[in-house]
């Protein structure tokens, strides 16, 4: 329990290898998984997650990092919806991204590399708009396999 008695959760997560492997040979990471995750987290973050770590499990290989499971209290999706919300909301996350990737590498290089024209921008809201999609084709599809033919919730057993 913390200082204000609430609950303490430690969320471990599987790492696995970087999805920018496939995109060169040069990019392939050779150590453990969880510690690359780690280590980029805390290039990234400004005040890093004190129980941040990594782990092992030796007897079928898996490799994990640790971190606190927080609820920042943000609310639904509902809370932000309306538009004026919205654009502040992303604005905010546009800001903590930006600030998170000029901590990563050499702003210089990062800022020489973006330009002054347009194009960075209309490609990653070209990413942005195609990952949307696939995201609903993604949730369709969950729904659909987690559904009877009636279309009622089908029950899974858990073991």
């Amino acid at each position: 329990m913390t200082g204000d008695s609430e609950p303490l959760f430690l969320q471990l997560k599987q790492a696995q290898r970087s999805v920018l492997e496939r995109l060169g040979d040069g990019l392939a990471y050779d150590g453990h998984q969880g510690r690359r995750v780690v280590e980029g987290q805390q290039m990234m973050q400004a005040a890093s997650d004190i129980f941040l770590g990594y782990t092992q499990d030796d007897s079928s290989g898996r490799q994990f990092y640790v971190r606190t499971l927080k609820n920042h209290r943000l609310g639904g999706i509902s809370d932000i919806s309306e538009v004026r919300a919205l654009s502040d909301y992303v604005r905010l996350c546009g800001r903590t991204l930006a600030r998170a990737h000029a901590r990563s590498g050499e702003t210089a290089a990062i800022a020489g590399y973006m330009g002054k024209s347009e194009v960075l921008d209309d490609a990653i809201a070209s990413f942005a708009m195609s990952y949307a999609a696939q995201t609903a084709i993604d949730h369709a599809a969950l729904v659909r396999a987690k559904t009877n033919q009636d279309g009622k919730p089908k029950l899974v057993a858990v073991s």
